[in-house]
């Protein structure tokens, strides 16, 4: 499977413009609209619908103080530049790869490397789990040059999107903006291009299944 077609994600685009989408799917879509001029249309195109329609309902009153409370909230989220670099001071080595993510991944790739740091997968691989407030499982991978994941399967729905480098699978090539879409029945094995670092979004709704010795491995740690 190549990377999604733009109508695939039609669904999704309505729900962030309508403020119903989980977290972790709104992080994504916001990153790739960064990425892709073609992502950004649409979603700007099913915000112009919804505006429409928010403009032909019925009027809400609003509690008192209701507009300084949300003005605040989104001074509070809006974290200037100077303090994200002095919070990703621990995050390691790549701590310059991590300030080149788009936003909001780069926020809380940043946080997550300063509060827990990477774990180590194998040669070449790490991952950083992220906390963004979803049910799902928010992972960012940091795949070396040349570097592969461990062949695996999936315990549920799977969503990869590349940020910067890029990967390929049994299925096809995939480079910045590009989403990679499995499901329980798949099994792939990504290997990073061999001349740049990859950095992968990963959302899914079920843990990783790795086969051959690491999948032993897996079940002898009971860990995923």
């Amino acid at each position: 499977m190549t990377a999604a077609p733009q109508n695939s994600f039609s669904e999704l685009y309505s729900a962030y413009a309508a403020g119903c989408i989980d977290p972790a799917f709104a992080m994504m879509l916001e990153a790739q609209s960064l990425i892709r001029a073609d992502v950004r249309g649409s979603v700007a195109v099913s915000e112009m619908i919804a505006g429409n329609f928010l403009e032909a309902a019925p009027a809400a009153r609003m509690s008192a103080g209701a507009l300084e409370r949300t003005l605040a909230l989104i001074d509070a989220l809006e974290v200037p530049v100077e303090i994200q670099r002095a919070a990703g001071k621990s995050a390691g080595d790549a701590i310059n790869e991590l300030l080149s993510l788009p936003e909001p991944v780069r926020s809380a790739a940043l946080d997550a490397a300063g509060q827990q740091g990477w774990q180590m997968l194998g040669l070449g691989l790490k991952r950083l789990k992220l906390d963004v407030g979803s049910y799902m499982d928010v992972e960012l991978y940091r795949i070396a040059a040349g570097s592969r994941i461990p062949r695996h399967s999936h315990g549920g729905n799977e969503f990869t999107m590349v940020l910067a480098g890029g990967f390929t699978d049994e299925r096809g090539t995939y480079g910045p903006g590009d989403v990679s879409m499995n499901g329980p029945n798949d099994t792939h094995q990504p290997v990073a291009d061999e001349d740049e670092v990859c950095y992968a979004l990963a959302v899914r709704d079920g843990g990783l299944r790795f086969t051959g010795v690491m999948g032993m491995v897996q079940k002898l740690l009971g860990v995923r």
